[in-house]
């Protein structure tokens, strides 16, 4: 199976669309680091911006990628197909399945960027090729 052609990874992030969730959401990770749920959030995102090397990795990458917040998957997926998951999570689609790519207490034992990065190319050869 060509992992490039027949799947996507699909992040969730434990948070809700919005400017004002948003806005919310910098704040807490600003002020109250330690307590904030999102550790997916954490590894790809400062309090503002987009991480440099998460950026890179996944402009470099040939993986087709979704990133949603849990209530656009809700809306776009669970109704549907009644999936439910512990948010955060990275799932994998193939062939119109979801499986679980990178589990919630995975995701939440990761401490950087290079290691949520290390994991995706770690998974990717042990599920795909």
């Amino acid at each position: 199976m060509d992992k490039r052609e027949d799947a996507r990874l699909i992040f969730i992030y434990n948070a809700n669309s919005g400017l004002r969730n948003a806005l919310l959401d910098g704040a807490h990770k600003a002020l109250s680091p330690h307590t904030y749920q999102c550790n997916l959030c954490d590894l790809t995102f400062g309090v503002i911006n987009e991480k440099k090397t998460w950026k890179k990795f996944r402009e470099e990458e040939d993986w087709g990628m979704e990133f949603l917040h849990k209530d656009e998957f809700n809306k776009q997926y669970a109704s549907k197909f009644g999936y439910k998951f512990e948010f955060p999570i990275v799932l994998i689609a193939v062939n119109n399945e979801l499986q679980v790519f990178i589990s919630r207490k995975e995701l939440n034992e990761l401490k950087n960027t290079e290691a949520l990065i290390g994991l995706i190319k770690k998974r990717e050869k042990e599920k795909i090729v």
